[in-house]
């Protein structure tokens, strides 16, 4: 059955499955660790309640048929076992519908994570995971060669990534354009890694360089996805390559490891060879008759649900990150298609004092990720995703999008609450919980390489206004009641 199996592709598929399996057990190790703070029982978006307001239709989640916090647990942790399984070849020693049962397990356990996840788990790369996800179901394993057809839609997929990072870009702000968009990104970006500081003073020509080879990469080199190889293989490398550079210079999740899975596999195995050593395929048998028809069935379902991306990738309002149903199977991507001019961050502040007045010592929260003490050099956490820190990062911008989480999580700093201390790098109240706590925005900025080497600080902050006035457990308490009702 030539026509069908690519034995060609035997390492890439390798590549992505196990590559997938990896990010799922990221996926699932951040759950197990963040879950309680964010959505536990007690959290500061309980899925409990969310689920009360939700039908399974609406949000499919295993969780509709019984939520518990030790149940979520055990669901991320047997996740995580899995995925370790799958990671060291596990799908490879089984039967293939057993390694398919097994790959749609993890689809089935994230899904039901994703869905429940609310406002924590609202980015793009959650639907990617999904939908790639998804598609290594009917990759096969080592009792078939590689089906052609998924091997396309693996870079469909890849094209909706990358063509649709592109277009947002072009047609939102108009720094894309005149390319002066990196005089800014990479101290504006959501959480900056080790090396923004210095992506950020390299010289701006090489800026604009750097945003003109973006365009090229995202908007012209995902065509040669679909030509003849060695174009096909040429194409994905450059994807690699840009991609590597977007993990250097901040912290994005695992966005950019699975665009590097996916463009991993449409690099077929003699392109490969000629610049690395390679193993070996093993003998691939012929597919069953029944998994032609499963994968046959499932390239049909995916040009179906194709109509929507497709219809909005070509629409002059394209949305960004859009699932068009709630299993996540065909999405819209894309991001950053405006880029801010300057950096506001939310500094929290509680004190013990029984009483505010002009002289009252404020101590501050230390956040993980995000940036805080200005002598703090970022750290690299992605592909480790830090939700908590991200959504601050959203809530500076506007606080209408901290609405239905800041007031809880306040809360739970006035209680030492110890789940929601866990997300935080440094609690200032170890002992004794704080009376007040309040929020305050300031203006952060990169400093130069001269007042980097005068003050050893990477930033430079200023105090622009207040966020929050200095709250009690019993004014948020109050807030919380009078917004209820």
């Amino acid at each position: 059955m030539e026509w069908f199996t690519a034995s060609e592709y035997w390492l890439s598929r390798q590549v992505l499955t196990r590559g997938v399996a990896a990010v799922y057990l990221i996926g699932f190790l951040v759950a197990a660790r963040q879950f309680r703070a964010l959505i536990g029982a007690h959290g500061m978006l309980p899925a409990p309640r969310w689920l009360a307001r939700r039908s399974f239709r609406q949000t499919p989640s295993i969780f509709h048929f019984h939520y518990s916090d030790r149940f979520f647990a055990a669901v991320c942790w047997f996740g995580a076992a899995l995925s370790a399984a799958l990671v060291a070849g596990g799908a490879d020693l089984l039967p293939l519908w057993a390694a398919m049962f097994l790959w749609a397990t993890l689809w089935v356990l994230y899904l039901s994570i994703v869905n429940v996840g609310q406002e924590w788990y609202a980015f793009g790369w959650e639907s990617l995971l999904l939908e790639c996800g998804f598609l290594v179901i009917f990759l096969g394993n080592d009792r078939t060669a590689p089906p052609v057809l998924v091997l396309w839609l693996a870079r469909w997929l890849l094209f909706r990534v990358e063509f649709g990072a592109g277009l947002i870009k072009l047609r939102g702000d108009p720094c894309w354009r005149d390319l002066t968009c990196l005089y800014y990104h990479h101290e504006t970006q959501p959480m900056p890694g080790p090396l923004s500081w210095f992506f950020h003073h390299l010289p701006k020509p090489l800026h604009r360089a750097e945003v003109a080879g973006n365009h090229v990469a995202q908007l012209v080199v995902p065509f040669g996805l679909f030509a003849p190889q060695p174009v096909a293989s040429i194409a994905a490398v450059v994807v690699v390559i840009t991609q590597l550079w977007l993990v250097l210079s901040g912290n994005f999740a695992w966005l950019n490891w699975i665009t590097i899975l996916l463009a991993c596999g449409a690099i077929s195995q003699s392109a490969a060879a000629a610049v690395l050593p390679v193993p070996t395929p093993p003998p691939l048998p012929e597919p069953p008759p029944w998994f032609v028809g499963l994968v046959i069935a499932f390239t049909a379902l995916v040009a179906i649900l194709s109509y929507r991306p497709v219809r909005n990738l070509i629409s002059s309002h394209q949305a960004m990150n859009r699932s068009f149903d709630p299993y996540h199977l065909v999405n819209t991507y894309g991001a950053f298609g405006t880029i801010g001019r300057t950096r506001l961050e939310v500094v929290i502040e509680g004190t013990d004092e029984a009483t505010v007045t002009d002289r009252t010592q404020w101590r501050e929260y230390e956040f993980k990720g995000k940036p805080g003490d200005p002598r703090r050099l970022p750290r690299q956490w992605a592909p480790y995703h830090l939700r908590l820190d991200w959504l601050m990062w959203f809530a500076a911008a506007s606080p209408r999008y901290a609405q239905p989480w800041l007031g809880p999580f306040l809360a739970r700093l006035l209680e030492n609450d110890p789940d929601t201390l866990r997300l935080l790098r440094h609690n200032p109240f170890p002992t004794t919980a704080p009376r007040f706590i309040r929020a305050q925005l300031c203006l952060y900025r990169f400093t130069t390489p001269r007042e980097l080497a005068r003050t050893r600080a990477w930033w430079h902050r200023e105090l622009v206004s207040r966020y929050l006035p200095p709250l009690s457990l019993d004014d948020l308490q109050y807030r919380s009641h009078s917004h209820r009702h």
